[in-house]
């Protein structure tokens, strides 16, 4: 099966607003710009994928998925986070994708062996994976074959969503937890918890751990 990795990504000057109280504009920007470049490095380093896209209404994003080898959808921000991610999906359609994996610009920790062994181990030809985030009611991952069985409805939820849209469609759906893809970074908590866990471990997420080290108290949080 050809399968294609779906990353929607906002202008990192944009994103992680609930981060602000703690952490300057500019701060953020380079945090969203590492993790992002952590992700592609992950999915880089992936032997079951087709193809990678990043649906970015950011030039510079765009230009930083041009040099992971990644392919670019131009999409607005303001479209949203479900709706970049069906744009990605119906360019991977028309470059012959029989799967789809929506992956989050914001898991740094995301392994390009985890990723590999959900492909191999995921057959079915009408299934929806449901990969949840650490407090399991969002999601943080979708593995969809074929690509447009379920629209993609990302935010508060959005776990049990996936589910019933599933339900409503007739195709099986599974919840399928990945160690890598739980840890995304929204609040000061879930960056707490990131910064715990890269400092109980060595190596990954290189640009990640390289910008926390910088950022001046933050391993003190």
């Amino acid at each position: 099966m050809a399968t294609f990795a779906i990353l929607p990504m906002k202008a990192p000057g944009t994103g992680k607003t609930r981060l602000e109280a703690s952490l300057g504009q500019s701060q953020r920007k380079a945090l969203a710009s590492a993790m992002f470049s952590d992700v592609l490095t992950a999915l880089g380093r992936c032997t079951t994928l087709a193809g990678v896209v990043v649906v970015t209404g950011d030039i510079d994003s765009a230009r930083t998925a041009g040099l992971y080898g990644a392919e670019w959808v131009d999409e607005a921000d303001s479209e949203g986070h479900s709706a970049a991610a069906l744009a990605g999906i119906n360019h991977a359609l028309t470059n012959g994708a029989d799967r789809v994996l929506l992956v989050p610009g914001d898991c740094p920790l995301l392994d390009p062996k985890e990723v590999d062994s959900l492909l191999d181990e995921t057959h079915s030809t009408e299934c929806l994976s449901v990969i949840p985030d650490r407090h399991g009611t969002g999601t943080n991952g979708l593995l969809i074959c074929p690509p447009l069985a379920v629209a993609p409805s990302f935010g508060p939820g959005s776990h049990q969503r996936h589910h019933d849209l599933a339900a409503a469609a007739g195709i099986k759906s599974l919840t399928t937890p990945l160690a890598s893809f739980a840890l995304d970074i929204d609040t000061m908590d879930d960056l707490q918890a990131m910064q715990t866990h890269l400092d109980s471990c060595r190596g990954g997420a290189s640009h990640t751990r390289g910008l926390l080290s910088q950022i001046n108290g933050l391993t003190n949080v």
